[in-house]
C-alpha cells in the first residue's frame, strides 16, 4: 500500500473513532456503536498491513526475519501517519483555535495528503 493511502486510512481510523465516540455518548447509538467499533478499526488496520507468507518448514529465525522485513516499513508508515495526525490536532489546539473542530482538522489533513503535500521527498 502506498504511503498516501496509509496516511488517508490513519485519518479515516481517527475520524471513525470520533464518530463511534459520539454515537456511544448519544444514548440512542451506544449499543450498536460499541459493538461495531473494534471490528471497524481492526479491519482498517489489517488492510494497511502486508500479507505475509511463511513456509511451513521455516525456522523461527526465518519467520522473525520475514516478519521484520514485511512489517517494518508498514508499521513505520502507520506510526508516521498517526504522528502527523496527532501533531496537526495538537498544533491546532495549542494555537487556541476554537473556530475549527478536530474533524475539520482531520478533513483538511486528508485533503493535503490527497494533494500530495506529504509525499516522500516533498
Amino acid at each position: 500500500m502506498e504511503r498516501a493511502e496509509v496516511l488517508k486510512r490513519v485519518i479515516a481510523i481517527l475520524t471513525e473513532a470520533q464518530e463511534i465516540r459520539r454515537a456511544v455518548e448519544d444514548e440512542d447509538g451506544a449499543e450498536g456503536a460499541s459493538d461495531l467499533a473494534p471490528r471497524v478499526v481492526t479491519q482498517m488496520l489489517n488492510e494497511m498491513l502486508p500479507h505475509i507468507r511463511v513456509p511451513a518448514d521455516a525456522a523461527p529465525q526465518d519467520v522473525a526475519r520475514l516478519l521484520a522485513v514485511a512489517l517494518g516499513p508498514a508499521l513505520h508508515t502507520m506510526i508516521s501517519g498517526f504522528t502527523l495526525a496527532f501533531t496537526s490536532l495538537a498544533m491546532t489546539h495549542d494555537e487556541g483555535r476554537t473556530d475549527v473542530s478536530s474533524a475539520e482538522v482531520l478533513q483538511t489533513l486528508a485533503l493535503q495528503v490527497e494533494a500530495g503535500r506529504f509525499d516522500e521527498g516533498t
